[in-house]
């Protein structure tokens, strides 16, 4: 504790407030909120036997403080929510989802107001549904909306275009507008149109079925089986959307529902949504706490912040662990809201029945989500570690190189090179090779090339080659890795590791090894060598296809008088495939970059000989 700091310490009020702790830096490294500043702060410099590992590391980073006194506790808590909202400081539990979730926004003080999809809520006196969790579910939701309802959806100055009797557009003629612009309907109308659309966006979709299958039912009688038939469609979309709502059997409108969960460092708070007796949505917000702090302390971080940020607050919010100052958080909560709202933990019934589902909900994600990040592991770092362990290497391979080639009967030899980084391919470093040796079909002279034409390079200090693999893979078995090591031999580079992967029984031949190495098949090392032997074997034959295909279309053109090399490339640059050459007309294959109208035509006549010129398309 510095000098400052002990000074300021005899100074401190006894009133609630708000203080800050400042580094070296003179940043925010925490927000705390206090009944009693002089109490709370002075606890802090006090001896640190006692404090949890987080507060005394956070007290050792503490060079300066400030405080702010406030009236009462509520003011505090506030005040608390949006410092730390503003800095969010490091030793702060802090939600690290900073989601806009989309709401969707009818400003009814209008006329003719647009239905439109917003992602804040602003105090502007509109009405605002939501959230709404899935943007896919809204999406599909106002696409109903559209479908059957006639609202304007253009942003026109209306005023001026029913002063200038501007006539409907292409909308209202195909039934999707009801051209207010116009004074084709009534501001009553419109509104009456406005209020089935909240109901139907808050859930309530049996008026709208109810109406459409009344259209369905007419339309059936009077014999308009198309409109019956794409009437009974939309009936059928809408009911799949109010399928993807879950009834939970409650009988509060809205509700948010929140459980706290968390397995190993990993912390979580699992949110249902409540509208109507229904469960609209649901999210999951990951928290930055150590694990020291106990759920309620995170439950009522989570709370002030969540809502913090949101103007819209459900009378009713049910936790599955009561918050740090619950009833404080309750009163500011009302306050926010403008009305009285309702935290609450429920101990019986359908309440708690539905907390306890969602800190169900909230463990399983949790398990979830590290069952797939020790997957991920596995196929990752996890694999780089084991095989690092089975082949004896002194480093982790951050970077692996994996060559194959690929020819068919001996012609159009290519190679290509695979890296992978961190266990994970790394595509921009891949590089092809057209081998320009007489193979043969020889993989052995491909390989050998191949290999020398890329480390020459690096040796050379080539800017794209320059950066030696951790781990060298051959894709062969003991004769291809001979020939590799020949390779790195001659270049002075035979330091970099090097195995061979051989295809039959998958055994991994290493240097110096009288047998090879057979892993077992659920070997995460196994899985890693074997994904990028199968990546360099994808990568060389996508490049010899393109090749084959090229020369393909090279040798239909050979012999077609005026068409010579230059042209024949920029045919193929234009057109990519044969099929496409033969399809074209004349005017576009004289309109390639340095055909002519001749040439054209002359290919042309080598697709089509018994079109004559005269007949040929243009």
């Amino acid at each position: 504790m510095n000098d400052l700091i002990a000074e300021k310490l005899k100074l401190l009020p006894s009133s609630p407030g708000v203080y800050k702790m400042f580094n070296d830096a003179g940043e925010v490294i925490y927000v705390g909120k206090a009944i009693s500043l002089k109490n709370r702060v002075r606890q802090y410099f006090q001896s640190g036997k006692n404090h949890p590992p987080k507060v005394a590391a956070m007290v050792r980073h503490v060079a300066d403080f400030e405080t702010i006194q406030v009236t009462n506790e509520t003011e505090a808590l506030s005040l608390e929510s949006n410092l730390i909202k503003q800095f969010k400081p490091k030793y702060n539990i802090l939600l690290k989802d900073d989601k806009h979730f989309p709401y969707v926004r009818i400003d009814l003080r209008q006329d003719f107001p647009r239905v439109e999809i917003v992602r804040r809520v602003k105090r502007d006196g509109a009405r605002y549904l939501g959230p709404y969790l899935s943007a896919i579910l809204l999406r599909d939701s106002m696409n109903v909306v559209r479908e059957h309802f006639p609202i304007r959806h253009c942003k026109k100055d209306l005023k001026k275009a029913m002063a200038r009797r501007e006539r409907p557009c292409l909308m209202y003629h195909v039934g999707k507008c009801c051209a207010p612009c116009s004074g084709n309907v009534t501001r009553e109308e419109y509104h009456a149109m406005l209020e089935e659309i909240i109901a139907f966006l808050s859930g309530d979709t049996n008026e709208v079925l109810r109406r459409l299958t009344v259209q369905m039912n007419e339309a059936a009688e009077a014999l308009e089986f198309e409109r019956a038939a794409y009437l009974r469609d939309r009936i059928h979309a809408i009911e799949s959307l109010r399928d993807k709502q879950v009834v939970i059997g409650t009988n509060h409108a809205m509700s948010d529902v929140f459980a706290v969960g968390r397995l190993g460092d990993d912390v979580l708070v699992f949110a249902l949504f409540v509208r109507d007796g229904k469960v609209i949505g649901t999210e999951r917000f990951r928290m930055d706490a150590s694990p020291e702090e106990q759920d309620a302390e995170i439950m009522s971080a989570f709370l002030t912040q969540y809502y913090g940020e949101s103007d819209i607050i459900p009378p009713e919010i049910l936790v599955h662990t009561a918050p740090v100052g619950m009833e404080d958080i309750a009163f500011w909560l009302s306050q926010q809201a403008g009305r009285k709202v309702h935290l609450h933990l429920p101990l019986r019934g359908d309440k708690a029945q539905l907390a306890q589902l969602c800190y169900r909900n909230c463990i399983d994600v949790l398990e979830k989500d590290a069952a797939l990040q020790k997957r991920a592991w596995e196929r990752g770092e996890g694999a780089l570690v084991q095989l690092t362990g089975i082949l004896g290497l002194e480093t982790v391979p951050e970077r692996m190189e994996c060559f194959d080639n690929s020819h068919i009967q001996g012609r159009e030899t290519v190679s290509s090179m695979v890296v992978f980084t961190d266990g994970q391919p790394d595509k921009k470093a891949y590089r092809r090779f057209r081998i320009r040796a007489e193979a043969g079909g020889d993989d052995l002279i491909a390989m050998r090339e191949v290999l020398t034409r890329r480390f020459a390079r690096a040796k050379n200090g080539d800017p794209g080659f320059d950066r030696l693999p951790d781990l060298l893979v051959i894709d062969g078995g003991p004769t291809q890795l001979g020939v590799a090591l020949d390779v790195l031999g001659e270049l002075g580079l035979s330091f970099v590791p090097t195995i061979g992967l051989a295809e039959q029984h998958e055994l991994i031949y290493v240097p110096g090894q009288d047998a090879p190495l057979e892993l077992p098949r659920a070997s995460a090392a196994l899985h890693l060598l074997e994904r990028i032997r199968d990546e360099a074997h994808r990568f060389a034959i996508t490049y010899h296809r393109s090749l084959r295909q090229k020369a393909a279309l090279f040798s239909v053109l050979d012999g077609i008088d005026g068409v010579g090399e230059k042209r024949k490339r920029a045919l193929f640059d234009a057109f990519t495939t044969l099929d496409a050459i033969r399809n074209a007309s004349v005017d576009s294959l004289s309109a390639v970059p340095g055909m002519t109208r001749s040439s054209a035509e002359a290919v042309y006549r080598s697709f089509h000989p018994d079109t004559g010129d005269d007949n040929a398309p243009s």
